[in-house]
């Protein structure tokens, strides 16, 4: 599933706000420097929808405060030994 985010970076605090069911306003403090701000987003966006931050990607809007990520929420196990 993809979720579009808009993003806020450097404030005071943390804020996630669901404007959709795949729309978010999305504050974190850290700042647009050295991918900190993303890294934080999709940590957010991870935990909202629960799953494991290796399952959030970040698709389109890596400079950008308007973002594209997609969220593999299919619970499928992996490969049996």
């Amino acid at each position: 599933m993809y979720v579009k985010v808009r993003a806020h970076t450097g404030m005071k605090k943390e804020e996630v706000v669901e404007k959709s069911a795949d729309h978010f306003d999305i504050s974190v403090k850290e700042p647009p420097l050295q991918n900190l701000a993303n890294r934080r987003i999709v940590e957010l966006v991870a935990r909202r929808y629960g799953v494991p931050e290796r399952r959030v990607h970040l698709v389109s809007g890596h400079r950008s405060p308007s973002k594209i990520l997609a969220v593999d929420t299919d619970a499928r196990p992996g490969p049996k030994k």
